[in-house]
């Protein structure tokens, strides 16, 4: 058998994370900083209450979709999560769709977070707001806001080029200083709230719901970077499913927790008058400028936390099509001393510099543009969940979902439904519809990803043994590019 060119097959991550690690990684990455700057726009549109409900009911359908992960990362504890289970279940073309689908939303939030940075940094020095540049959308964008943008995604790609453990352990900290932030809050709510602040408990209508409910998945992605980096994880296939669902509870909790107290520190009329609502109440509580800056902090240890894990899972996923052929053989490349994939995160990396040039409108419209790419991987999992345990009922699952009979694929068919309709939301015609912005650019990601679709290696059959088929097919495919 001719041997295999190492520049094909490099060799394989390092397996360094602990439980403690992965459960960090998936918490951290949906803890960004969405609930900072959109918690203000929930309580005008939703009230406390209708706020509180839809990211019940968001957090419910994350829930479903994370029982669905939490089985298949079991089964399939591999990099790249949904990019295997999709081969397995429906074949290349099919895993191409969902992991493209996938990489999208992570890409989206890589580089909302890009944006965020410069914004939370801001509020605490306002004079970084020189040498102004363009507009867009009426936004003034400075040279210096953007750059700190910048320097931040150059430090986070350094730091995942480093390697993984080394970007876990910055992780860790800043899921602590998080953890710490939450508590401040939580006592200041219960010693200073008012509980006449949270009113009104609804506003009138159903429009009001829909718009916390259609930020549900970019709020929540984040889980399934677990199942990303599931090969880097170094404990039982059995435990990593299990850190699935408790990320997914630990997230529901927060961001319940941060929407009572910031209700309870001001009302609503007040809370439309604050530049960043969440801040600006957490100072009233304690009737400190530094408490506000402490939160801010907090935002910005989720900005770091959602961002390194978002890098990581979306460059573990470009690997894995990578080295299916399905990407450039260029993405694949792991690098030589760290076992990172570096250009996959280069690449990325790279992507989310350009964001900061395009000012704050950015943050909506990348909120925006990512969920339905997100929504589309989760339906696709959902359907793999089925496929599997209608056609390969006897696969090991150290994890499984709802025992051997109807059960579990009743799990599977709720989260397949769920999607569905969260999905809808976002169409015209809707009350959450999305603007045009928005679609465009998904359209634009989705035409990208039309160019590679063609390198999908056809001809394969899904089953167990899809991926092997595929990287036989890539290899036969090098070796015939070679000899011409």
């Amino acid at each position: 058998m001719a041997s295999k060119d190492s520049s094909q097959q490099p060799v394989k991550l390092a397996k360094t994370l602990t439980n403690i690690d992965a459960l960090a990684l998936g918490f951290g990455a949906m803890i960004g900083f969405g609930w900072v700057v959109l918690t203000g726009g929930w309580l005008e549109s939703a009230g406390t209450m209708g706020a509180v409900a839809a990211i019940v009911v968001g957090g419910a359908i994350m829930a479903a979709v994370g029982l669905v992960y939490s089985e298949l990362t079991s089964a399939m504890p591999l990099a790249g999560g949904v990019h295997q289970y999709v081969l397995r279940g429906l074949g290349p073309r099919f895993a191409f769709i969902g992991s493209w689908a996938l990489v999208g939303g992570y890409v989206t939030i890589v580089a909302f977070e890009a944006v965020a940075f410069p914004r939370t940094v801001a509020y605490i020095f306002p004079e970084i707001n020189a040498i102004p540049m363009w507009e867009v959308a009426g936004h003034t964008v400075h040279l210096t806001w953007a750059l700190i943008g910048v320097i931040g995604g150059l430090v986070i790609t350094w730091l995942n080029v480093r390697g993984v453990k080394q970007a876990s352990i910055a992780q860790n900290f800043t899921v602590i200083f998080l953890l710490v932030v939450a508590i401040l809050m939580i006592f200041g709510s219960i010693t200073r709230g008012e509980a006449a602040n949270m009113e009104p408990l609804f506003t009138p209508g159903t429009a009001g719901f829909f718009t916390v409910l259609i930020a549900i998945p970019f709020l929540f992605i984040g889980f399934d970077v677990i199942p990303q980096s599931a090969e880097e994880v170094n404990v039982p296939a059995r435990k990593i499913g299990r850190l699935v669902i408790l990320s997914v509870a630990m997230a529901t909790a927060w961001y319940i927790m941060v929407v009572l107290t910031t209700s309870s520190a001001m009302g609503v009329d007040e809370i439309a008058q604050t530049d960043i609502a969440v801040a600006d109440a957490f100072g009233a509580l304690f009737n400190s400028q530094l408490m506000a800056n402490i939160l801010i902090a907090g935002g910005i240890a989720g900005i770091l936390t959602s961002w390194n894990s978002l890098l990581l899972g979306a460059s573990r996923l470009v690997y894995s099509m990578a080295r299916t052929g399905m990407l450039p053989a260029w993405f694949g490349t792991l690098h030589p001393k760290y076992r990172t994939p570096a250009n996959a995160l280069y690449f990325i990396g790279g992507l989310s510099l350009i964001a900061p040039f395009f000012g704050e409108n950015m943050l909506t419209w990348l909120v925006d543009s990512g969920a339905p790419s997100i929504i589309i991987a989760y339906f696709m999992v959902s359907v793999i969940f089925i496929v599997l345990r209608r056609r390969d009922p006897g696969m090991a699952r150290p994890l499984r979902i709802g025992g051997r009979g109807r059960g579990g694929e009743l799990i599977g068919w709720t989260a397949l439904v769920l999607t569905g309709a969260l999905f809808s939301v976002y169409l015209p015609g809707m009350p959450s519809a999305l603007g045009w912005q928005p679609w465009l650019i998904f359209a634009i990601w989705w035409g990208i990803g039309a160019l590679f679709f063609f390198r999908v290696p056809t001809g394969i059959a899904p089953g167990p043994h899809a991926g092997d088929e595929v990287l036989a097919a890539v290899e036969q495919r090098r070796r015939k590019k070679q000899q011409s």
